[in-house]
């Protein structure tokens, strides 16, 4: 594996006891202070968790702290870092309607306070981003919701969380999860344009961004690498869930590159070397948000966590190797990949000059640019080259 990549899990992942609609679980529960340690031998930097991944939901304040200090005392052991915190606001029966958007008003009060208990905790363990997924913010039923009060509650919600941070001095950055669906029918805030414009309307949008997730963006048939684009050139890329899917289907939490290999292969490619004409590339930890298969056994966990780090080091030396090579950089050349890097206005240039141009429209050769070759499939087949070849 590539050394210099730092790879993080959640402890729900590992500790996934194989439990969906249709079945019971098919392993044993881990003791999370385990799964660290673990984590850190097969070669992990950093873990995450909800809040209920470590103490249950109706933990008294001494066993809650009990089993907080166990997997601190692991991280401690291990070196492994806390590198983001985040709360279940999904499981409990009580947040069947949402937390923040609920209709019941006191569900929505305990919510916000499980929520900002929880912050105290990620600032206390040392990580640097709390991310927000609201699983159960949404309908099955289009009229079971005044739409507009429910925005507003939900944005009420994330800058509530926002101002306590920074009135608590906290270093830390909210990063929002967007899904289409599951659990819910409809979820607010579906995908990675509808959080965008949702932060935009935020009084403390400067510490508030985006975990964009592979399966959530594939699973509604978008883009997963042209959102985290999107995302990058916003500032708005805090943290990310990397995983497999397989298209439009339910959430499949596959190891990564185990569901569609080649966006996968782009999706490193962006992250690791950013876009070809100097884009920004992520500089935050490689965080995986998978399940291990329920086929799985205890071995199987962490042969499956294992694949995950291995499948991106072997698709980030592949992509260092596509963008090295002088072919694909003369056929990035020939496509024009570079060509839409400048400005189509020129620098300081006025509406009268623009319009005064005769290249624009007069003597610009439509004919020409019909015509125009841009190899596009060939520069596409150079890619599959380095990733199967």
């Amino acid at each position: 594996m590539t050394d210099d990549i730092k790879y993080s899990f959640g402890l729900w992942t590992v500790g996934w006891q194989a439990v969906d609609p249709f079945g019971e679980a098919t392993r044993p529960p881990l003791d999370p202070a385990d799964s660290v340690r673990k984590l850190a031998e097969i070669g992990a930097y950093g873990f995450t968790f909800h809040d209920n991944d470590v103490f249950p939901f109706d933990a008294d304040d001494a066993d809650r702290r009990a089993r907080i200090d166990s997997v601190r005392r692991a991280a401690e052991e291990t070196g492994l870092s806390i590198e983001m915190v985040t709360t279940n606001t999904f499981t409990h029966p009580m947040f069947k309607d949402g937390a923040f958007t609920s209709n019941n008003r006191g569900v929505r009060r305990f919510g916000l306070r499980k929520v900002l208990r929880n912050v105290d905790l990620a600032a206390e363990l040392g990580a640097k981003t709390f991310v927000m997924w609201g699983g159960r913010e949404g309908t099955e039923y289009d009229n079971s919701k005044d739409l507009h009060a429910a925005h507003a509650r939900y944005a009420e919600g994330i800058d509530t969380v926002a101002a306590y941070i920074k009135e608590r001095g906290y270093a830390l950055r909210i990063a929002i999860e967007p899904k289409p669906n599951e659990p819910r029918g409809d979820i607010f805030l579906p995908t990675i344009g509808h959080a965008l414009g949702l932060i935009a309307t935020l009084d403390h949008q400067d510490i508030v961004g985006l975990n964009p997730e592979t399966g959530h963006e594939q699973m509604s048939n978008l883009n997963y690498t042209h959102g985290l684009a999107l995302a990058l050139y916003a500032g708005k890329l805090f943290h990310i869930d990397l995983n497999g899917q397989n298209g439009p289907k339910f959430d499949q939490d596959l190891v990564f590159g185990h569901g569609n290999l080649l966006s996968a292969f782009f999706t490193v490619d962006l992250l690791e070397n950013g876009s070809p004409g100097g884009g920004p590339a992520f500089e935050g930890t490689r965080h995986f948000d998978y399940k291990p298969s329920r086929t799985e056994g205890s071995e199987g966990v962490w042969e499956s966590a294992k694949a995950n780090m291995e499948m991106y080091s072997m698709l980030a030396a592949k992509s260092k190797q596509y963008r090295a090579d002088p072919e694909v950089q003369e056929a990035l050349a020939h496509a024009g990949v570079f060509e839409l890097g400048e400005s189509t206005l020129g620098a300081g240039e006025t509406f009268e000059q623009f319009l005064a141009d005769p290249t624009t429209r007069e003597t610009f050769d439509v004919d020409a640019a019909a015509e125009r070759d841009y190899g596009l499939v060939r520069l596409h087949q150079l890619a599959l080259r380095h990733l199967v070849g």
